[in-house]
């Protein structure tokens, strides 16, 4: 049988190509490669979208609670935070300035559920369900944050290589700012290897390469350090850390070591046997510009200072004195500009210990321990400090667990009068919401009696509780005309929250409207318009700027229709339907 020259070109491509693919699964793979496993909430929401309502008041729950009038709203949300994530890619995209995240940490032990069933050391799966999990979360997450924007992720041992590796595939290794080495828990744990651990990693990662590190307070060993004192105040010497070659420690003039490019030479100088130091007599000559040190052994060394940095210093700054091998060397007065400096990779302060300061303090606040495993309030603040040096900065935490992130954030507004506002999320599991998440937040806002029965005075700060619901518009990727309408109706809170106007005014079945922070949020259900004019004319009299939202079957319909220099036209529900779809593909 003779073949077809077209059907003969064909099986010649499929051969070719099956040769290819045989090449590319030899071929090695750098990169994190796992089984991704399907997870039963990110399906359901292929036919059900989230939206949020305000919790329900009733006993020892108070939804709203507000202490201070001239503080922005903290946000309290219930329920599975891939929903809570959702939501907030329609509500905060490009406006959180730091994300802090501990999720589970996937040790084997059962402290964690994938599609309801506890994952342990025993599943096969163990690692990709976890991937898989943190994934889907990370990827949502990340488009919240703004350009310049620190998220930081706690973990142990068990997951830090695949983690690094799976943040590296979202944020950009170029984005990795640093993993921190956190010794929490001083008193160690028993490890199957024999090691008693006492630590955890943090790992910093910037939105873009505008993300830069904030700065710590120092501590008091630190400050400790300037003991000595001139006309201009405490001060250390510091070594430029250069090397020389030198016969005697008095020669007048020692010089530099022989360099890869030239000679330099130490300026003249005067010894001052009771000092054990030399006195300057004239600036060092730094016109010859020198890249790599080389010692009397040959051996390359580096720079610690620049040369930029020698000129810099002032004649009266700088002093030869003896090192440790009794050779002279450049020293300067280092002195401390302020109480700040850039956070080490180490953290080991007595104060992030989990157990004192995270596990004790909350049974100190709620009276009972509902909680394992707290973080320690204190790593909380200072990760806050490193990831933002703005005190108006938004803090997401997006599993909150025992509401720690949310404390320190009021505890740091209070010690330096700032206005940071976080939002919180975690589900109900076991009452972990209700019973110690809002408990906390509730008790430390307005103040509380600790388990000695003293009081303890209230940090202040407002609160709104919510809890994600979800719609059913039988498809994301083809929503009904009732989806569309139903939506519509529920998604007042989401839009509110979206606006910053927090205070439900009127509801009918017109129109919804919130106020809050000078500005009017109103929302518009019906495809039948003629009670339109009606709402603009109220908002048009409005105090502020008002911003409306009217339902449409498409997008922009009615921009051009109802132009206001005082009131701004949205869409309603298609930008919202446009982000859940976005996030189905991804």
């Amino acid at each position: 049988m003779t073949l077809d020259p077209k059907n003969k070109e064909l099986l010649q491509k499929i051969s070719e190509l099956e040769s290819e693919l045989k090449k590319l699964s030899k071929q090695k793979k750098y990169g994190l490669v796992w089984e991704n496993k399907e997870e039963d909430i990110v399906n359901e929401c292929k036919q059900k979208v989230p939206i949020l309502s305000l919790k329900e008041k009733k006993k020892g729950i108070d939804p709203v609670s507000i202490t201070d009038e001239t503080q922005g709203e903290n946000i309290l949300i219930e329920g599975d935070n891939y929903h809570s994530l959702s939501v907030l890619n329609y509500t905060h995209a490009g406006k959180v300035d730091a994300i802090y995240a501990d999720p589970p940490y996937n040790t084997g032990a059962k402290n964690w559920v994938y599609n309801n069933d506890y994952v342990d050391g025993n599943d096969a799966f163990r690692h990709s369900k976890w991937l898989s999990f943190m994934e889907r979360r990370l990827i949502l997450a990340k488009s919240l944050l703004k350009d310049d924007g620190i998220i930081l992720i706690t973990i142990d041992d068990y997951e830090i290589a695949t983690l690094t590796l799976l943040m590296n595939e979202i944020f950009g290794e170029e984005n990795h700012l640093g993993t921190v080495v956190i010794k929490n828990n001083p008193q160690g744990r028993s490890s199957v290897s024999g090691f008693q651990v006492s630590h955890e990693y943090a790992l910093f990662y910037g939105r873009t390469q505008k993300a830069k590190i904030g700065r710590l307070p120092r501590s008091q060993e630190q400050i400790d350090r300037y003991k000595e004192s001139d006309s201009e105040g405490p001060f250390e010497w510091r070594n430029f850390r250069a090397q020389y070659s030198t016969e005697s420690p008095k020669m007048k003039y020692p010089i530099f070591v022989k360099m890869d490019c030239s000679s330099f030479r130490l300026p003249k100088m005067k010894w001052d046997a009771e000092k054990q130091s030399y006195d300057l007599l004239e600036k060092p000559d730094v016109s010859e510009r020198i890249s790599i040190p080389i010692d009397p052994n040959g051996r390359e060394r580096t720079w610690k200072w620049s040369m930029e940095t020698v000129e810099s210093v002032k004649d009266t700054e700088m002093g030869v004195r003896l090192d440790r091998d009794k050779n002279p060397s450049v020293y300067y007065k280092g002195r401390m500009k302020d109480e700040w400096m850039l956070p080490f990779t180490i953290w080991d302060k007595s104060d992030y210990s989990a157990s004192a300061m995270g596990a004790n303090l909350l049974t100190s606040l709620i009276g009972s321990k509902k909680f394992d495993y707290p973080k320690s309030l204190y790593a909380l603040i200072d990760s806050i400090l490193v990831m933002s040096e703005d005190k108006n900065a938004t803090v997401l935490d997006f599993f909150a667990g025992s509401g720690t992130t949310g404390h320190a954030v009021l505890e740091l507004n209070k010690k330096d009068g700032g206005n940071r506002k976080f939002i919180l999320c975690t589900n109900n599991e076991n009452g972990i919401c209700e019973e110690v998440t809002y408990e906390r937040i509730k008790r430390v806002t307005r103040g509380y009696k600790n388990k000695e029965g003293e009081t303890v005075e209230g940090l202040g700060g407002n609160l709104r509780y919510y809890k994600t619901e979800l719609v059913d518009i039988e498809s994301v990727h083809k929503v009904s005309d009732d989806g569309r309408i139903k939506l519509t109706y529920q998604a007042g809170e989401m839009i509110g929250l979206r606006e910053g106007t927090f205070n439900e005014v009127e509801k009918s079945d017109w129109w919804q409207i919130f106020e809050g922070n000078g500005k009017t949020t109103a929302i518009y259900f019906k495809e039948d318009k003629t009670r339109l004019p009606v709402l603009v004319e109220l908002l048009e009299k409005k105090r502020g700027s008002s911003v409306l939202y009217i339902f449409s079957w498409g997008k922009n319909e009615y921009k051009s229709e109802y132009t206001s220099v005082k009131v701004r036209v949205e869409d309603i529900p298609e930008p919202i339907l446009e982000v859940y779809k976005e996030i189905n593909r991804i």
